[in-house]
């Protein structure tokens, strides 16, 4: 028998090398279950009544480092078995839910539903939402940001007082936003035999699994709504929230329904970014009878710079006072940046009438239909952004920005021609509205990916104005993108990008569109992409296997376009073995040289100890020599 020494010694390499493989063997395990699909989502719990818990006295009050391992015990949010046995130490801070079949016929067409694992970081100390300011929106906004590569989507757990303010601050703050981001919260904590928590988190967790929108959304009482459009509207309802002016983006009941012609896209080829400043000198003006100039005044002196005004009705102030509105017009010249909205819960200023447009000529915006959430946190936005003029300002608050306001069309103007689906419902004999739509469902993603094969931008423009959403996928779950990337159509990509498509859409094989250009060496489609905020989703292992793969094969172009899409040339396999080990040890000198001349290293061991510059010396690979040698010359200067 073997001495304690020898096994903890002479054999310690060999038992490093047993955990790897054992974590390796779960990882492929964990690839091959059923082909499970799987959604990783980040929730940041801020505080609020639905982690809270009852006191001695029977108060709710939050307690520190309680929800997560309370969530375990319930089997709806965390799979223990499954946890146990498939989830690698890497994952060790995730919770599991029990694989989750879908039942929206749209998402649950061509895949068997998703796994969704979850991720939870608490704040400290937990807030309540009351005591919620611009400091906290940034916190939330920053945290998204710096682990938006690693995760498919995100939830905020927040109190529901200042909920929608939040809402509507992200989504501003958030620029670029390609991925969900999901508030919810609850009237009651999750772990009260009654309550809304368990109904509203399982809910955002498996819309944010589910559904790639790029969009700040409330979630509440089975309904998703656009955040920076929704109110509280009751402090005693489960029915907490409303969207007065826009009908939900998805009602959650037995089957789920998405309005995906509502859901708003940006259409700008930018990576996602955190807006860096908020202006705090902003505030809210309610009209009331009887309101003195002296008090308008005082409210818009020095350091006021934005106001939001709500006014009576559709926009309306008193025009039989030229005191106020001379208020109004002396705090506009001096830079104030006044914007109307109406009082009305329901409804959108309008200067059609003299009242309203009286404001309107002394110099006040009209806010359309925003709410006083989505007013005074985009005034905010708009006036933190100090490159901008005055003039561009004013020009901003009066745009639709994030879907928060709506764009009155004139009545002139022809926006649908469904000469084609009708032409096909025709022929098929349709008549309904629902067969009609089921039909576009059907056709339009197999219409945009041939369009995209042979570049046809008209074709995918005429799709486009008919309705066609360029992240909705075709059988194999691919795109569009997916398709131009493969192809090499760099301006297919660069019109599917303006307008809305996805580059973190994967389809049925997990492959995303990066992964396609990648693989057919494209590489200005590769860096427009990654501009975009396209990540390589690859496990370290499996890209390292990818990168071998390239060496072995002395295929240089597929390890350039690997390192454009941001991969790391040093990352290793099961072995421990680098693209450099197999380049040296093959003797493909051309690239080995790509390798070293684009920070691959040479001092890297693989299981066997060796590095690839030892591998040179024993296989006399003389020339290889000479380049290690050049090699480390460079990096000698350099330091």
């Amino acid at each position: 028998m073997e001495s304690d020494e020898t096994l903890t010694n002479g054999n310690s390499n060999e038992f490093d090398l047993s955990i790897r493989e054992a974590e390796l063997k779960k990882i492929v395990i964990h690839e091959s279950i059923d082909q499970e699909a799987e959604a990783r989502i980040l929730v940041l719990y801020t505080g609020g009544t639905i982690g809270m818990k009852s006191n001695n006295q029977g108060v709710y009050e939050p307690k520190a480092n309680f929800l997560v391992g309370e969530l375990k015990h319930l089997p709806m949010f965390h799979d223990v078995e499954y946890a146990e046995k498939y989830l690698t130490s890497d994952d060790a801070d995730y919770l599991a839910m029990p694989f989750y079949n879908h039942p929206d016929p749209d998402v649950n067409r061509y895949s068997k539903g998703k796994r969704i694992l979850y991720k939870i970081i608490e704040y400290d100390p937990l807030l309540d939402s009351s005591n919620m300011n611009m400091t906290d929106w940034f916190r939330i906004a920053t945290d998204i940001h710096s682990h938006y590569e690693q995760f498919d989507g995100f939830i905020v757990l927040h109190g529901t007082d200042t909920m929608a303010y939040t809402a509507s601050a992200l989504s501003f703050i958030c620029e670029n936003l390609g991925k969900p981001i999901i508030l919810t919260g609850s009237q009651i904590p999750i772990f009260e035999i009654r309550s809304d928590g368990r109904d509203n988190f399982l809910s955002s967790l498996i819309f944010a699994g589910h559904y790639c929108i790029p969009e700040v959304m409330v979630s509440f009482d089975n309904k998703i709504l656009r955040g920076n459009r929704t109110s509280k509207k009751d402090s005693s309802s489960f029915d907490a929230f409303w969207s007065p002016n826009l009908p939900p983006l998805a009602n959650l009941e037995i089957k789920v329904t998405v309005d995906w012609d509502a859901i708003y896209r940006s259409g700008l080829c930018e990576k996602f970014s955190v807006a860096t400043t908020f202006c705090r000198n902003v505030g809210v003006l309610r009209l009331f009878p009887g309101i003195t100039a002296q008090t308008v005044r005082a409210f818009m002196s020095t350091p006021m710079q934005g106001v939001v005004l709500q006014t009576y009705g559709a926009g309306n102030a008193p025009s039989n006072r030229p005191d106020l509105l001379q208020s109004f017009k002396e705090a506009t010249n001096m830079g104030v940046i006044i914007v109307n909205i109406t009082q009305c819960n329901r409804g959108f200023v309008d200067t059609s009438y003299e009242t309203g447009k009286a404001l309107s000529d002394v110099g006040v915006i009209g806010g359309g239909d925003m709410t006083p959430e989505a007013a005074l946190t985009k005034l905010s936005y708009i006036l933190g952004k100090e490159t901008y003029t005055n003039e561009k300002k004013r020009t901003m608050m009066s745009r639709n920005l994030r879907g928060e306001l709506k764009v009155v069309v004139k009545e002139d103007m022809s926006i649908m021609d469904f000469e084609l689906i009708e032409g096909v419902a025709k022929t098929l004999c349709l008549s309904s509205k629902e067969e009609v739509v089921k039909l576009k469902d059907a056709l339009y993603p197999n219409l945009m990916c041939t369009s995209a094969k042979t570049g046809d931008i008209l074709a995918l423009e005429k799709l486009r104005g008919t309705g066609g959403n360029f992240s909705s996928a075709n059988q194999d779950g691919r795109t569009a993108l997916h398709v131009a990337c493969r192809e090499g159509h760099l301006e297919v990509v660069q019109y599917l990008l303006q307008h809305g498509a996805s580059v973190h859409a994967k389809d049925l094989d997990k492959k995303t569109p990066l992964m396609d250009a990648v693989q057919n060496k494209h590489f200005s489609i590769i860096s427009i992409l990654v501009q975009t905020g396209a990540i390589i989703t690859l496990q370290p292992v499996i890209l390292a296997m990818e990168l071998c793969r390239a060496a072995s094969q002395e295929d240089v172009d597929t390890l350039k376009a690997w390192k454009i899409a941001g991969a790391d040339l040093n990352e290793s396999d099961y072995d421990n073995r680098t693209a450099l080990h197999v380049a040296v040890s093959l003797g493909h000198v051309e690239t080995v040289k790509f390798l070293l001349d684009n920070g691959a290293s040479w001092m890297l061991n693989d299981a066997f100890g060796k590095t690839a510059e030892e591998h040179a010396e024993l296989l006399g690979r003389e020339e290889i020599l000479k380049l290690i040698s050049k090699a480390k010359e460079n990096h000698t200067q350099r330091t």
